[in-house]
């Protein structure tokens, strides 16, 4: 009779055990004593032998592949003998189709939480439906910050239909059809898994009532009614803002991206093209005025519910980028587990190289610009601090692209450089002017804050003289800059005044260890105590 070998625990911690290398094949004879196969627990690889005679009818783990303690390693019995009620051969598709109504419940229940539900209600004809986009790899919901396009509205190929605040920044969404704007699937400041329904386009007068209609609790479709009563009072009191909200602004495509690289408000540009259009010399003219200001400065409007009033709470609804950053950080600091290392910078001749620099015709650096620059050289020589952890194994980045922490209203962004080691001071003092820039005024593209294979965050500026930052997934450090303070220094024999910065590099210990970490310190030292050996 064949009996199964289960998954051994080989150790107390053992949860889970890797086939690393079967010694029987299917078919082959197995007796007592024999080597089954090496199997790698949490500590080491140890050889497993059989227990009992027979011939192996059944592989439940493949060579490379992990498994549960405990579950079905393999199946030995007599040669030819009947093991389908062993293998699940009749039991497999119930317990499948279990599973499969288990997972069809628990996304009903998730639809149901966020008040999504689609319905398998038949597509009138000329209908489209558009869905949430996936407008950043790691964006599981987008919020609807602004509708450009109401019910009823013509909306032609081309026309921007709203703006979409994903976990990384706000961007435009395009129509792909032409049609009417039959339904808004999600309310203005309202957010939505990915692929739900964001609107419903099609022939004018359709019924789509039924296409993709949420059920939602009595209590949250009250909400809507309310909403919509507020709107139309505001459209009724301030006509000339809703009016110029839900029109297209004419511009050029590469007036377009300077605007975007600029930080320009196009809105509140006056075009000089035909019919209205903005061209490039508009964005290169463009003055703002004091009108202009306050729709450049919006972000600031998120302190406003911050000011101190004496026995009254008040409260400010988080941003979408606020919830993606609480999310991010608190699954960084609870799944990587993270170790610190500080160590002392002498800055002196940092400053002298600085000043030299500086003097040159047209250049400007800062000492962050320098920071960054021996980090990513420094980088090439430790790859492993520029690795990430991927579940069973380790990827080691081709490139060094170091993502440079900037403070914005809502919270905290980290816009890339990339292949940030084979640029100069200059470069990089610009890229991280422009992006810092655009981060502030929300002009970030999604794939400019993608990437990153490290990541600098700096506080100096504000005179913190050390601190510690949590790593940003899927990097495997951080490094933490603090200021540069004058003090004590004991310089060949002598106790003089000397400029110290202290660095912390925070590191997550799965993928670099202790002694590695120590190592990229040490080198990234050298390059700032000696600028010059960034030259060799």
């Amino acid at each position: 009779m064949a009996e199964v070998i289960t998954m051994p625990r080989l150790s107390d911690t053992m949860t889970e055990g890797k086939v690393a290398k079967w010694h029987k094949n299917v078919g082959d004879k197995v007796k007592e004593g024999d080597i089954l196969a090496e199997i790698e627990t949490d500590k080491a690889v140890q050889d497993f032998e059989s227990e009992i005679n027979g011939t192996l009818l059944y592989i439940g783990v493949e060579e490379g592949s992990a498994a549960a303690v405990d579950s079905v390693l393999a199946i030995i019995g007599d040669e030819g003998e009947d093991i389908s009620g062993l293998t699940g051969g009749a039991a497999a598709p119930a317990t499948g189709s279990s599973e499969e109504k288990k997972s069809e419940e628990e996304s009903k229940t998730e639809n149901n939480a966020t008040g999504v539900e689609q319905t398998t209600t038949e597509v009138p004809a000329g209908v489209e439906i558009i869905t949430m986009p996936r407008l950043s790899d790691t964006m599981t919901e987008g919020k609807v910050a602004k509708w450009h396009k109401n019910v009823g509205d013509t909306v032609k190929e081309g026309d921007l239909l709203a703006e979409i605040e994903t976990d990384k920044a706000v961007q435009d969404f395009e129509s792909e059809f032409n049609g009417v704007l039959l339904k808004q699937g999600v309310e203005e400041g309202g957010a939505a898994p990915v692929d739900s329904v964001l609107a419903i386009i099609g022939p004018e007068g359709t019924d789509v009532s039924a296409v993709g209609a949420p059920k939602a609790a009595a209590q949250s479709t009250e909400k809507p009614a309310e909403q919509k009563t507020e709107a139309k009072a505001e459209e009724k009191a301030s006509p000339a803002i809703s009016s110029s909200s839900s029109e297209r602004v004419a511009i050029s495509p590469l007036a377009k991206k300077m605007a975007q690289d600029k930080g320009v408000d196009i809105n509140s540009v006056n075009g000089s093209g035909e019919n209205g259009r903005i061209v490039k010399k508009d964005i290169e003219n463009y003055q703002p005025s004091e009108k202009a200001q306050p729709a450049v400065s919006a972000p600031a409007a998120a302190q406003v519910a911050l000011s101190f009033v004496q026995g009254e709470d008040t409260e400010t609804p988080n941003s979408q980028v606020r919830n993606i950053i609480a999310k991010r950080l608190a699954e960084s600091k609870f799944s990587a587990p993270h170790y610190y290392l500080m160590v002392e910078i002498n800055m002196d001749k940092a400053i002298e190289a600085r000043k030299e620099i500086n003097s040159l015709p047209d250049t400007k650096i800062s000492f962050n610009d320098m920071i960054i620059k021996a980090t990513a050289v420094a980088l090439r020589k430790h790859p492993q601090v520029n690795s990430s952890w991927a579940g069973d194994k380790v990827i080691h980045r081709g490139n060094i692209n170091v993502g440079v922490a900037v403070a914005i209203p809502d919270g905290l962004v980290v816009p890339v450089l990339k292949n940030t080691d084979q640029m100069n001071y200059t470069q990089i003092s610009a890229a991280v002017k422009d992006m810092a820039s655009r981060a502030k005024s929300k002009g970030l593209k999604a794939n400019e804050m993608e990437g990153s294979t490290f990541s600098v965050s700096n506080l100096g500026m504000f005179g913190i003289e050390t601190f510690t930052s949590i790593i940003n997934q899927p990097n495997s450090a951080i490094l933490s800059v603090g200021a540069i303070i004058e003090k004590p220094i004991v310089k060949n024999g002598q106790i003089v005044v000397g400029n110290i910065m202290k660095l912390s590099l925070a590191c997550d210990h799965r993928v670099v260890d202790g002694a590695t970490g120590a190592q990229f310190l040490q080198t990234l030292k050298t390059y700032l105590e000696s600028p010059l050996t960034l030259l060799l």
